[in-house]
């Protein structure tokens, strides 16, 4: 009888082999691999999509400018990515050009949930086929269909699941608790920004700054891709920084506001106390 662990052993060789618990490892190991990239977060408002990536780069030498984790891919079409940066690429690259198939052919704009899925479809088929592994990157494709507003997050899987905001890496459950508590159906877009880059904030640890942040827009009324300047961008982190010196000045005030109540209470339960000691002696006189 041999151990459990060496009867798994192997099943993660190959993508087409499943392992008894029904299980593909290299799918699970692609997921791994966004789970350590940088996080990126997207948001719907009613005034259109916001696309937050942190990219923050290891070595000052680095130009920030040459890294990229926001793409445009049509008109009305933008996509933020975490994972195999090299892998978001070739994706990206489809994604454009599956975008400019369906103009050539119809003659409008592709439907964003269309190109999501056609993007799916390329990601489970690498995870079908032999010789080939998973991608190891995650998509939030974001964009208008006229007056709609869409936002998609695809898996290394090819599953593909829409929502109203969502985010990618690292940061992922401090940045979706901070969604969960703060978004709103009815955000506008700038407080779309605002609250994707306090989502950032904490998913980061506090370690948002100017030159790590890119953000990107899509508005219903330009139906239009818009990469915000990197002055638009330092004006909103400003304004987070601002917010959150204020709020952790706030902190210790409130602290010392919640020690001093219980001092009161302990003096009024005192004086009850006392009170209740004097009816007591009256009542043995």
């Amino acid at each position: 009888m041999q151990p459990l662990q060496q009867q798994n052993a192997g099943y993660d060789r190959a993508i087409t082999v499943f392992s008894p618990d029904g299980r593909l490892f290299q799918v699970e190991y692609a997921r791994e691999a966004v789970k350590r990239g940088t996080t990126s977060l997207g948001l719907k408002s009613k005034e259109g999509v916001v696309l937050i990536v942190d990219k923050r780069t290891v070595s000052r030498l680095v130009e920030a400018k040459s890294i990229e984790k926001i793409f445009q891919i049509d008109n009305h079409i933008g996509a933020a990515t975490s994972g195999l940066v090299a892998d978001a690429r070739a994706l990206i690259e489809r994604a454009r050009i599956e975008s400019q198939i369906n103009r050539i052919t119809y003659n409008e704009p592709i439907l964003v949930g269309g190109l999501a899925k056609k993007i799916c479809d390329m990601k489970q088929m690498y995870t079908q086929n032999g010789g080939v592994r998973p991608f190891g990157s995650a998509l939030i494709i974001g964009g208008v269909n006229g007056e709609e507003v869409k936002l998609f997050e695809t898996d290394p899987s090819g599953a593909l699941i829409e929502y109203k905001a969502t985010a990618i890496g690292s940061g992922v459950q401090a940045a979706m608790d901070v969604f969960e508590e703060g978004y709103e159906d009815d955000i506008t877009l700038e407080g779309a920004i605002d609250l994707g880059l306090d989502a950032l904030y904490e998913a980061t640890e506090g370690r948002t700054t100017a030159q790590s942040v890119e953000i990107a827009v899509i508005e219903v009324d330009t139906q239009s891709y818009r990469k915000l300047s990197e002055d638009e961008v330092s004006k909103y982190v400003e304004a987070l920084l601002e917010r959150k010196a204020e709020e952790e000045e706030e902190e210790p005030e409130e602290e010392e506001a919640e020690e001093a109540e219980p001092e009161e209470g302990s003096e009024e339960e005192s004086d009850e106390n006392d009170e209740e000691n004097d009816s007591e002696e009256g009542s043995e006189e």
